[in-house]
């Protein structure tokens, strides 16, 4: 075991500030770091990054660790020097970006001052970064690289020593490394700028260095300048990456169920990885939920980098930027490549491009569906899941690919494929299956039976089986009887019941009220309120059809829980439609942190809810936007065009202060109708962005949503 500690000043760590747990245990982890065992290193890097470093943040704890991780990345007893290096970086990036001046208060409520306690520190020890440079280990000197353009301030000799790195190394990723570090350091040093950015132009000009160079050369050229970009930018880095992406030589195929040989490689933050190789899934912790698991494995695959190239095209489509149809271009090189890895990665890229940017993206739909191959399950997967978080008018054009997908698969494989042992092929599967679901596409309703009948990632179905409203004779009773073998005696199983309530109200069958009835009564018993109010609203959902659920509901109605009293107010009024008892119930809520789902259903009730106008009238008044928006739609559902007056100023007022407000505005002046004319100037501005909006979170979902119903107003003022 490896003392970092000897010949470094101790500290005492009870006085550092830092995020989680606390500093004196910032020690133990340092220690770990230098442990033999790959395990115990493991813990001591994360235990440091979720809490000396969380976030990238930079404590009080985290410069104090400087010395002892610069013993440690200078000892070549170290296991893992190149990680340690690496973090190093990380810490130094952090305090760059914090500026000389800034004071950063940790939750600890100690003050740090990241930037003066880290840069002079990395720069005194940048030569040792350069040493590090030219190491043997090739992921030393990747990790190492990128210091030189961060902090060697002697701008002629950061340079020649990025040159003569050029020249030594062989490896795709390091040469891009080194590239990237010399734009680096132009942009942090002007007198770098014109020497570095003029040998970048002659790289790329010259026909003797290889293509990886060229294009690397070409791009951070134009990020070092990108308001001199040009038109045959993009072209030119086509162009050099179908030069770096040769047609291979043909290989034998693999059975899509094989955790196949003859993968591609690629690369992590840590080092290589491989494109298809993936061992069978081990099994998954009962104590575990399994959409946790899921969720865990997803992180770390779209961690992965298949391509060398994949980092420096990342770079190049921020560059671009709003630019889309010279973005989707490049993508339609990328996702059309021969080579695999390259096509993989363009994958996120493109989701990328169609989750922040407006425009026709049906090109890239169908390159996406052209890679939902049997034979590459790898790929064919991260495909369809990508067409799955596509809002179904998006995803139309890969219907039938998704179809042939899982008809390939059934054939090859049989019709319970989606529970197959082989990983590759189940998550292919599985994502297809799901995608297609959310078309509505009876073709997937095999696929989410087999989930429901083997219990096998049953938690993937559930969440779209309300798409097949048509098919609830066969899909109740499976879901039903999930709901009824529910443990409520553990907190973490409330989300799949919560997905079973959920898709049981938009399945819209009567049939489901008993399963539903008992769901409330099981929740309140456990005091799991959560649950209680998410099976009230579904039965809500379901109307006057649940009626016979009233005696369950209705004594929750005066609970304690101002999300209880809510969800049974709101059942009260779709089951029985008696506004004597649900409005001044709602009317109540407006005083609580409910008080914007209490408008949305003052306002559903319409025209009987009229008692509650004073109220809302005085929410108007409200100094937070989001409330005054609700207050508004709801008062005009009610009163009716006799309030437009009243409400039109407030809506486009607090759309002004705040983007996200868009889709609720919008829903409201489509009730307007031809008052809705003031608003046609800022509706045309809006439909006028390039970059998606509306909605707390710019989701795909509530932009589309945004666009059409802006159309829809201006349609009727026609």
């Amino acid at each position: 075991m490896i003392d970092i500690f000897e010949g470094v000043d101790r500290v005492d760590w009870s006085s550092m500030g830092h995020a989680y747990g606390t500093a004196e245990e910032v020690p133990l982890w340092l220690e770990q770091m230098a442990s033999p065992d790959p395990d115990i290193r493991e813990s001591g890097f994360s235990s440091f990054y979720g809490a000396a470093h969380h976030q990238g943040d930079v404590y009080g704890c985290t410069a104090a660790s400087l010395p002892f991780l610069l013993a440690l990345a200078g000892d070549p007893r170290a296991p893992d020097r190149a990680a340690v290096i690496q973090l190093l970086l990380s810490i130094g990036r952090r305090a760059l970006d914090c500026g000389p001046d800034q004071v950063y208060f940790s939750p600890s409520g100690h003050e740090s001052t990241p930037y003066a306690d880290v840069v002079p520190r990395m720069c005194e020890r940048v030569e040792d970064f350069v040493r590090y440079a030219a190491d043997p280990d090739p992921r030393v000197r990747q990790a190492a690289v990128p210091a030189l353009g961060l902090f060697l301030d002697d701008a002629d000799r950061a340079f020649a020593v990025l040159r003569e790195r050029l020249a030594a190394e062989h490896g795709t990723i390091e040469r891009l490394l080194v590239i990237e570090t010399a734009a680096t350091l132009a942009r942090r040093l002007p007198a770098a700028y014109g020497p570095v950015t003029n040998w970048l132009n002659a790289l790329e000009a010259e026909t003797t260095p290889a293509a990886d160079i060229r294009l690397a050369a070409l791009v951070h050229r134009s990020a070092c300048a990108p308001e001199e970009i040009g038109a045959g930018l993009v072209p030119t880095a086509i162009d050099l990456l179908r030069q770096l992406t040769p047609e291979p030589a043909p290989q034998p195929r693999a059975e899509a169920g094989e955790a196949a040989s003859g993968a591609e490689a690629g690369t992590t933050d840590r080092g290589p990885c491989t494109c298809a190789d993936v061992p069978a899934a081990p099994a998954p912790d009962q104590d575990v939920p399994p959409h946790i698991a899921a969720a865990f494995a997803d992180l770390d695959r779209h961690g992965r980098r298949h391509a060398p190239t994949t980092e420096l095209l990342t770079t190049l489509h921020g560059i671009l930027d709003a630019r889309t149809p010279e973005r989707t271009a490049l993508l339609t090189a990328q996702l059309r490549s021969p080579d695999r890895a390259t096509r993989y990665d363009a994958i996120a890229m493109a989701k990328s491009l169609i989750d922040t940017w407006r425009g026709d993206h049906s090109g890239l739909v169908r390159l996406l569906a052209d890679c939902l191959l049997p034979q590459d399950p790898y790929t064919a997967a991260e495909a369809a899941e990508t067409l799955g978080r596509l809002p179904a008018a998006l995803a139309e054009p890969a219907r039938e690919a998704l179809a042939a997908l899982l008809e390939a698969h059934r054939a090859s494989h049989g019709p319970t494929v989606w529970a197959t042992p082989h990983p590759l092929l189940r998550r292919a599967h599985q994502q297809a299956v799901t995608a297609l679901a959310r078309l509505g596409d009876e073709r997937a309703l095999p696929g989410l039976l087999t989930a429901l009948d083997t219990d096998t990632d049953a938690w993937r179905a559930i969440r779209v089986t309300d798409h097949f409203p048509h098919a609830a004779g066969e899909l109740l009773p499976r879901l039903t009887r999930r709901l009824a073998d529910a443990d409520y005696s553990r907190e973490w199983t409330w989300s799949e019941r919560r997905a079973l309530v959920t898709a049981l109200g938009r399945l819209g069958d009567p049939a489901a009220v008993p399963a539903l009835t008992a769901a409330v009564t099981a929740s309140v018993r456990h005091e799991q309120w959560h649950g209680a109010a998410e099976a009230m609203s579904a039965l809500a959902r379901l109307g006057t059809g649940a009626a016979s659920a009233l005696d369950t509901i209705r004594p929750l109605a005066d609970a304690k829980d101002p999300q209880v009293r809510f969800a049974a107010a709101e059942a009260l009024w779709s089951l029985e439609r008696d506004p004597v008892d649900a409005v001044p119930r709602l009317t109540e809520l407006l005083e609580t942190h409910k008080h914007h789902d209490a408008a949305d259903a003052l306002g559903r009730i319409g025209a009987p809810a009229a008692a509650a106008l004073p109220r809302l009238r005085q929410m108007l008044e409200a100094g937070y936007e989001w409330t005054r928006v609700h207050a508004a739609a709801a008062i005009h559902a009610i009163g009716g065009p006799a309030e437009t007056e009243l409400v039109l100023p407030v809506l486009l007022e607090a759309w002004e202060q705040n983007d996200a407000t868009a889709n609720h505005v919008l829903e409201c002046l489509q009730r307007m109708g031809p008052a809705a004319v003031p608003a046609l100037p800022r509706i045309h501005a809006e439909l006028a962005l390039a970059r998606r909006s509306g909605g707390p979170f710019t989701s795909i979902e509530d932009d589309e949503a945004l666009q059409h119903a802006a159309r829809t107003v201006i349609g009727r003022q026609a």
